[in-house]
Protein backbone atom coordinates (compact mmCIF):
# COMPACT_ATOMS: atom_id res chain seq x y z
CA UNK A 1 0.00 0.00 0.00
CA UNK A 2 3.26 2.31 0.65
CA UNK A 3 4.18 1.69 -2.55
CA UNK A 4 1.28 2.36 -4.60
CA UNK A 5 0.90 5.27 -2.75
CA UNK A 6 4.52 6.26 -3.67
CA UNK A 7 3.75 5.38 -7.16
CA UNK A 8 0.86 7.70 -7.03
CA UNK A 9 1.87 10.79 -5.91
CA UNK A 10 4.97 10.76 -8.11
CA UNK A 11 2.42 10.76 -11.01
CA UNK A 12 0.32 13.83 -10.11
CA UNK A 13 0.52 16.45 -12.61
CA UNK A 14 0.87 20.05 -11.40
CA UNK A 15 -2.23 21.10 -12.43
CA UNK A 16 -3.14 18.69 -9.29
CA UNK A 17 -4.78 15.83 -11.65
CA UNK A 18 -3.97 12.63 -12.63
CA UNK A 19 -4.03 10.60 -15.74
CA UNK A 20 -6.62 12.46 -17.87
CA UNK A 21 -7.66 15.83 -16.61
CA UNK A 22 -11.31 15.36 -18.79
CA UNK A 23 -12.43 12.85 -16.23
CA UNK A 24 -12.24 14.24 -13.31
CA UNK A 25 -13.06 10.83 -11.40
CA UNK A 26 -9.64 9.88 -12.79
CA UNK A 27 -8.49 11.94 -9.60
CA UNK A 28 -10.66 11.36 -7.28
CA UNK A 29 -10.25 7.79 -7.58
CA UNK A 30 -6.65 7.72 -6.32
CA UNK A 31 -7.75 10.28 -3.17
CA UNK A 32 -10.31 8.10 -2.11
CA UNK A 33 -7.82 5.35 -2.64
CA UNK A 34 -5.39 6.66 -0.67
CA UNK A 35 -7.05 8.11 2.26
CA UNK A 36 -8.49 4.88 2.70
CA UNK A 37 -5.44 3.40 3.02
CA UNK A 38 -3.75 5.90 5.59
CA UNK A 39 -2.63 8.97 3.51
CA UNK A 40 -3.00 11.87 6.19
CA UNK A 41 -6.34 14.24 4.79
CA UNK A 42 -4.24 17.03 4.77
CA UNK A 43 -1.38 15.76 2.68
CA UNK A 44 -0.63 18.71 0.08
CA UNK A 45 -1.17 16.79 -2.83
CA UNK A 46 -4.92 15.58 -1.03
CA UNK A 47 -5.17 19.22 -1.47
CA UNK A 48 -3.99 19.72 -4.52
CA UNK A 49 -6.27 17.52 -6.05
CA UNK A 50 -9.17 18.49 -3.88
CA UNK A 51 -8.56 22.42 -5.81
CA UNK A 52 -8.54 20.77 -9.33
CA UNK A 53 -11.94 18.37 -8.60
CA UNK A 54 -13.38 21.48 -7.24
CA UNK A 55 -12.36 23.05 -10.41
CA UNK A 56 -14.97 20.87 -12.89
CA UNK A 57 -17.87 21.81 -10.78
CA UNK A 58 -20.36 23.13 -12.57
CA UNK A 59 -23.85 25.52 -12.18
CA UNK A 60 -26.46 22.36 -12.52
CA UNK A 61 -24.03 20.72 -9.40
CA UNK A 62 -22.27 18.06 -11.69
CA UNK A 63 -18.70 17.51 -11.24
CA UNK A 64 -17.84 17.07 -15.34
CA UNK A 65 -16.27 18.07 -18.49
CA UNK A 66 -16.74 18.04 -22.02
CA UNK A 67 -14.25 15.93 -23.32
CA UNK A 68 -11.80 17.30 -25.61
CA UNK A 69 -12.54 14.23 -27.84
CA UNK A 70 -16.22 13.23 -28.62
CA UNK A 71 -16.79 10.02 -27.32
CA UNK A 72 -19.73 7.87 -26.81
CA UNK A 73 -21.03 8.55 -23.11
CA UNK A 74 -20.20 12.13 -23.83
CA UNK A 75 -18.43 13.56 -20.38
CA UNK A 76 -19.65 10.28 -18.03
CA UNK A 77 -21.44 13.00 -15.54
CA UNK A 78 -23.02 10.48 -13.07
CA UNK A 79 -19.74 8.60 -12.97
CA UNK A 80 -17.69 11.78 -12.65
CA UNK A 81 -20.40 13.32 -10.20
CA UNK A 82 -20.51 10.45 -8.12
CA UNK A 83 -17.33 9.16 -8.19
CA UNK A 84 -16.07 12.93 -6.86
CA UNK A 85 -18.60 13.93 -4.43
CA UNK A 86 -17.27 11.08 -2.48
CA UNK A 87 -13.49 11.52 -2.80
CA UNK A 88 -14.50 15.15 -1.76
CA UNK A 89 -16.19 14.04 1.44
CA UNK A 90 -13.24 11.87 2.35
CA UNK A 91 -11.11 15.03 2.50
CA UNK A 92 -12.83 16.49 5.59
CA UNK A 93 -12.52 19.68 3.98
CA UNK A 94 -15.67 22.03 5.32
CA UNK A 95 -15.23 24.09 2.45
CA UNK A 96 -16.20 21.48 -0.12
CA UNK A 97 -19.94 20.70 1.36
CA UNK A 98 -21.62 22.90 -0.38
CA UNK A 99 -20.24 21.39 -3.56
CA UNK A 100 -21.29 18.15 -2.57
CA UNK A 101 -25.25 19.31 -1.48
CA UNK A 102 -25.31 20.57 -4.99
CA UNK A 103 -23.73 17.25 -6.84
CA UNK A 104 -26.24 15.35 -4.70
CA UNK A 105 -29.78 16.96 -6.35
CA UNK A 106 -28.01 16.50 -9.21
CA UNK A 107 -27.32 12.91 -8.80
CA UNK A 108 -31.19 12.72 -7.60
CA UNK A 109 -32.26 14.72 -10.01
CA UNK A 110 -30.63 12.22 -12.76
CA UNK A 111 -32.32 8.89 -11.64
CA UNK A 112 -34.14 7.59 -14.83
CA UNK A 113 -38.45 7.50 -14.23
CA UNK A 114 -39.18 6.95 -17.41
CA UNK A 115 -41.61 3.77 -18.18
CA UNK A 116 -39.54 1.22 -19.51
CA UNK A 117 -37.19 -1.27 -18.19
CA UNK A 118 -34.56 1.29 -16.77
CA UNK A 119 -37.21 2.69 -14.49
CA UNK A 120 -34.97 3.68 -10.63
CA UNK A 121 -31.59 3.40 -12.31
CA UNK A 122 -29.10 5.69 -13.47
CA UNK A 123 -27.15 6.40 -17.27
CA UNK A 124 -24.49 7.80 -17.94
CA UNK A 125 -25.74 11.60 -19.01
CA UNK A 126 -29.44 12.26 -18.70
CA UNK A 127 -28.69 15.08 -21.34
CA UNK A 128 -28.74 13.20 -23.88
CA UNK A 129 -32.25 12.33 -23.96
CA UNK A 130 -32.22 8.57 -24.10
CA UNK A 131 -34.03 5.72 -22.37
CA UNK A 132 -31.05 4.23 -20.88
CA UNK A 133 -29.27 2.49 -17.47
CA UNK A 134 -26.78 0.00 -16.29
CA UNK A 135 -26.00 -1.44 -13.05
CA UNK A 136 -22.53 -0.18 -13.39
CA UNK A 137 -23.73 3.78 -13.85
CA UNK A 138 -26.44 2.98 -11.01
CA UNK A 139 -24.02 1.53 -8.80
CA UNK A 140 -21.81 3.98 -8.26
CA UNK A 141 -24.49 6.43 -8.14
CA UNK A 142 -26.40 4.41 -5.03
CA UNK A 143 -22.89 4.31 -3.26
CA UNK A 144 -21.63 7.89 -3.58
CA UNK A 145 -25.94 9.02 -2.36
CA UNK A 146 -25.25 7.05 0.96
CA UNK A 147 -21.22 7.31 1.42
CA UNK A 148 -22.04 11.32 1.35
CA UNK A 149 -25.77 11.25 3.18
CA UNK A 150 -24.53 12.73 6.35
CA UNK A 151 -24.08 16.05 4.38
CA UNK A 152 -28.00 17.00 4.56
CA UNK A 153 -27.64 17.16 8.24
CA UNK A 154 -25.35 20.45 7.38
CA UNK A 155 -27.77 21.91 4.94
CA UNK A 156 -28.19 25.90 5.52
CA UNK A 157 -28.83 27.38 1.95
CA UNK A 158 -28.03 25.29 -0.75
CA UNK A 159 -32.09 23.92 -0.92
CA UNK A 160 -34.24 21.37 0.07
CA UNK A 161 -32.45 17.78 1.22
CA UNK A 162 -31.35 15.36 -1.74
CA UNK A 163 -32.30 11.87 -2.01
CA UNK A 164 -32.74 9.10 -4.41
CA UNK A 165 -36.22 7.26 -4.70
CA UNK A 166 -34.60 3.84 -3.40
CA UNK A 167 -38.29 2.40 -4.07
CA UNK A 168 -37.31 3.09 -7.64
CA UNK A 169 -33.40 1.70 -7.25
CA UNK A 170 -34.71 -1.34 -6.09
CA UNK A 171 -37.04 -2.40 -8.68
CA UNK A 172 -34.23 -1.25 -10.93
CA UNK A 173 -31.54 -3.69 -9.27
CA UNK A 174 -34.21 -6.34 -9.53
CA UNK A 175 -34.80 -5.89 -12.73
CA UNK A 176 -30.81 -7.16 -13.68
CA UNK A 177 -30.50 -10.10 -11.23
CA UNK A 178 -31.24 -13.55 -12.83
CA UNK A 179 -34.21 -14.21 -10.06
CA UNK A 180 -37.74 -14.87 -11.75
CA UNK A 181 -39.34 -14.74 -8.58
CA UNK A 182 -38.32 -11.03 -8.20
CA UNK A 183 -37.19 -9.58 -11.70
CA UNK A 184 -40.22 -9.37 -14.30
CA UNK A 185 -38.04 -9.51 -16.86
CA UNK A 186 -38.81 -12.57 -19.54
CA UNK A 187 -34.68 -13.79 -19.71
CA UNK A 188 -34.11 -14.00 -16.10
CA UNK A 189 -33.05 -17.37 -16.02
CA UNK A 190 -33.50 -20.42 -12.23
CA UNK A 191 -30.76 -22.14 -14.22
CA UNK A 192 -27.75 -23.28 -11.28
CA UNK A 193 -25.47 -21.73 -13.20
CA UNK A 194 -26.90 -18.00 -13.48
CA UNK A 195 -29.30 -18.07 -10.65
CA UNK A 196 -28.66 -15.00 -8.24
CA UNK A 197 -26.17 -12.94 -10.56
CA UNK A 198 -26.39 -10.11 -12.13
CA UNK A 199 -26.38 -8.40 -15.60
CA UNK A 200 -25.09 -5.38 -16.93
CA UNK A 201 -28.72 -3.82 -17.62
CA UNK A 202 -32.05 -5.21 -18.05
CA UNK A 203 -31.75 -6.17 -21.32
CA UNK A 204 -28.53 -7.26 -21.86
CA UNK A 205 -25.24 -9.04 -20.53
CA UNK A 206 -21.10 -8.11 -20.88
CA UNK A 207 -20.60 -11.81 -20.52
CA UNK A 208 -23.21 -12.52 -23.55
CA UNK A 209 -26.39 -14.74 -23.50
CA UNK A 210 -27.34 -18.66 -24.03
CA UNK A 211 -30.46 -20.40 -25.59
CA UNK A 212 -31.96 -23.04 -23.27
CA UNK A 213 -33.68 -26.36 -24.22
CA UNK A 214 -37.19 -24.84 -24.24
CA UNK A 215 -35.20 -22.55 -26.81
CA UNK A 216 -35.70 -18.99 -24.26
CA UNK A 217 -32.42 -16.57 -24.48
CA UNK A 218 -31.52 -15.92 -21.18
CA UNK A 219 -28.95 -13.68 -20.20
CA UNK A 220 -25.85 -15.06 -18.51
CA UNK A 221 -24.54 -13.40 -14.95
CA UNK A 222 -20.48 -12.24 -14.22
CA UNK A 223 -18.86 -11.67 -11.08
CA UNK A 224 -18.48 -7.39 -10.46
CA UNK A 225 -21.81 -7.03 -11.90
CA UNK A 226 -23.07 -9.39 -9.36
CA UNK A 227 -20.56 -7.87 -6.50
CA UNK A 228 -22.35 -4.48 -8.12
CA UNK A 229 -25.66 -5.97 -8.02
CA UNK A 230 -25.19 -7.06 -4.04
CA UNK A 231 -24.12 -3.79 -3.01
CA UNK A 232 -26.28 -1.87 -4.66
CA UNK A 233 -29.24 -3.86 -2.73
CA UNK A 234 -27.46 -3.02 0.69
CA UNK A 235 -26.90 0.53 -0.38
CA UNK A 236 -31.26 0.71 -1.21
CA UNK A 237 -31.90 -0.62 2.48
CA UNK A 238 -32.39 -4.00 1.46
CA UNK A 239 -31.50 -6.61 4.45
CA UNK A 240 -28.19 -8.32 4.29
CA UNK A 241 -30.69 -12.08 4.82
CA UNK A 242 -33.12 -10.89 2.06
CA UNK A 243 -33.44 -13.53 -0.62
CA UNK A 244 -32.28 -11.33 -3.39
CA UNK A 245 -28.90 -10.49 -1.71
CA UNK A 246 -28.25 -14.02 -0.49
CA UNK A 247 -28.97 -15.80 -3.81
CA UNK A 248 -26.56 -12.99 -5.10
CA UNK A 249 -24.35 -14.27 -2.15
CA UNK A 250 -24.51 -17.65 -3.12
CA UNK A 251 -23.81 -17.01 -6.83
CA UNK A 252 -20.53 -15.37 -5.76
CA UNK A 253 -19.21 -18.39 -3.42
CA UNK A 254 -20.02 -20.75 -6.12
CA UNK A 255 -18.61 -18.87 -8.54
CA UNK A 256 -15.59 -17.58 -6.38
CA UNK A 257 -12.24 -17.08 -7.85
CA UNK A 258 -9.60 -14.34 -7.67
CA UNK A 259 -7.73 -15.65 -11.05
CA UNK A 260 -10.35 -13.76 -13.20
CA UNK A 261 -13.59 -11.63 -13.26
CA UNK A 262 -16.15 -14.75 -13.33
CA UNK A 263 -17.48 -15.17 -17.01
CA UNK A 264 -15.54 -12.12 -18.61
CA UNK A 265 -11.88 -13.55 -17.84
CA UNK A 266 -9.57 -10.40 -17.62
CA UNK A 267 -12.25 -8.35 -18.37
CA UNK A 268 -12.73 -5.86 -15.95
CA UNK A 269 -10.37 -7.81 -13.48
CA UNK A 270 -9.43 -4.96 -11.10
CA UNK A 271 -13.15 -3.87 -11.08
CA UNK A 272 -14.24 -6.95 -9.99
CA UNK A 273 -11.02 -6.58 -6.97
CA UNK A 274 -12.55 -3.82 -6.02
CA UNK A 275 -16.30 -5.03 -6.10
CA UNK A 276 -15.72 -7.77 -4.53
CA UNK A 277 -14.19 -6.17 -1.53
CA UNK A 278 -16.60 -3.66 -1.16
CA UNK A 279 -19.40 -6.07 -1.28
CA UNK A 280 -18.10 -8.99 1.18
CA UNK A 281 -16.93 -6.63 3.33
CA UNK A 282 -20.60 -4.65 3.60
CA UNK A 283 -21.97 -8.31 4.40
CA UNK A 284 -19.47 -8.73 7.23
CA UNK A 285 -18.16 -12.20 6.28
CA UNK A 286 -14.73 -13.16 6.73
CA UNK A 287 -14.63 -16.67 6.17
CA UNK A 288 -16.30 -18.05 2.83
CA UNK A 289 -17.45 -21.10 3.07
CA UNK A 290 -17.19 -22.58 -0.66
CA UNK A 291 -19.75 -25.05 -2.66
CA UNK A 292 -17.03 -27.82 -2.81
CA UNK A 293 -16.69 -27.79 0.87
CA UNK A 294 -13.18 -25.44 1.35
CA UNK A 295 -13.38 -22.59 3.54
CA UNK A 296 -10.97 -19.58 3.07
CA UNK A 297 -10.34 -15.83 4.18
CA UNK A 298 -11.15 -13.90 1.58
CA UNK A 299 -9.01 -11.07 3.08
CA UNK A 300 -6.16 -12.92 3.35
CA UNK A 301 -6.40 -14.48 -0.20
CA UNK A 302 -7.56 -11.41 -2.06
CA UNK A 303 -4.39 -9.68 -0.52
CA UNK A 304 -1.78 -12.03 -1.13
CA UNK A 305 -3.35 -11.68 -4.76
CA UNK A 306 -3.21 -8.05 -4.82
CA UNK A 307 0.89 -8.16 -4.03
CA UNK A 308 1.63 -11.01 -6.08
CA UNK A 309 0.22 -8.77 -9.29
CA UNK A 310 1.56 -5.84 -8.02
CA UNK A 311 4.63 -4.49 -10.45
CA UNK A 312 7.76 -2.28 -8.44
CA UNK A 313 9.07 0.38 -10.05
CA UNK A 314 13.48 0.80 -9.95
CA UNK A 315 13.22 3.35 -7.05
CA UNK A 316 10.50 0.97 -5.40
CA UNK A 317 7.09 2.49 -6.00
CA UNK A 318 4.29 0.25 -7.21
CA UNK A 319 1.33 0.19 -9.32
CA UNK A 320 -1.07 -2.39 -11.08
CA UNK A 321 -2.48 -2.64 -14.95
CA UNK A 322 -4.21 -4.92 -16.59
CA UNK A 323 -2.61 -6.43 -19.76
CA UNK A 324 -6.52 -6.64 -20.73
CA UNK A 325 -7.49 -2.88 -21.44
CA UNK A 326 -11.13 -2.82 -21.52
CA UNK A 327 -12.94 -0.19 -19.51
CA UNK A 328 -9.71 1.99 -19.26
CA UNK A 329 -8.06 -0.76 -17.51
CA UNK A 330 -4.87 -0.42 -19.39
CA UNK A 331 -4.59 2.96 -17.13
CA UNK A 332 -2.53 2.11 -14.18
CA UNK A 333 -3.61 5.46 -12.12
CA UNK A 334 -7.09 3.76 -12.57
CA UNK A 335 -6.17 0.29 -11.98
CA UNK A 336 -4.02 1.02 -8.99
CA UNK A 337 -6.40 2.81 -7.56
CA UNK A 338 -8.85 -0.06 -8.07
CA UNK A 339 -6.33 -2.34 -5.80
CA UNK A 340 -5.41 0.19 -3.47
CA UNK A 341 -9.54 0.55 -2.34
CA UNK A 342 -9.27 -3.38 -2.56
CA UNK A 343 -6.39 -3.71 -0.03
CA UNK A 344 -7.38 -1.52 2.00
CA UNK A 345 -10.81 -3.07 2.06
CA UNK A 346 -8.64 -6.47 3.21
CA UNK A 347 -6.93 -5.20 5.70
CA UNK A 348 -8.96 -3.24 7.94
Amino acid sequence: MDRAIKWLLDRQQPGGYWSNPDFPALTALPVWAMIRAGLEQDNEAIALAARYMSGTFNENGSFCREPSEKRRGGGLCNYNTAIVMVALHATGHPEYIPMIQRARQFIAGIQHFGDDIYYGGMGYDAETDRAYADLSNSYVAYEAMRLTESVEDLRTTTGERADLDWAAARRFIERVQNRPESNDQPWASDDPAEYGGFAYKPDSSMAGSFTNEAGEIRLRSYGSMTYAGLLSFIYADVGKNDPRVQSAFEWSLKNWTLEENPGMNQQGLYYYYQTLAKALSVMGVDILGLADGESLNWKTELARKMISLQKIDADGAGYWVNTEGRWWEADPTLVTSYSLMALSMALQ
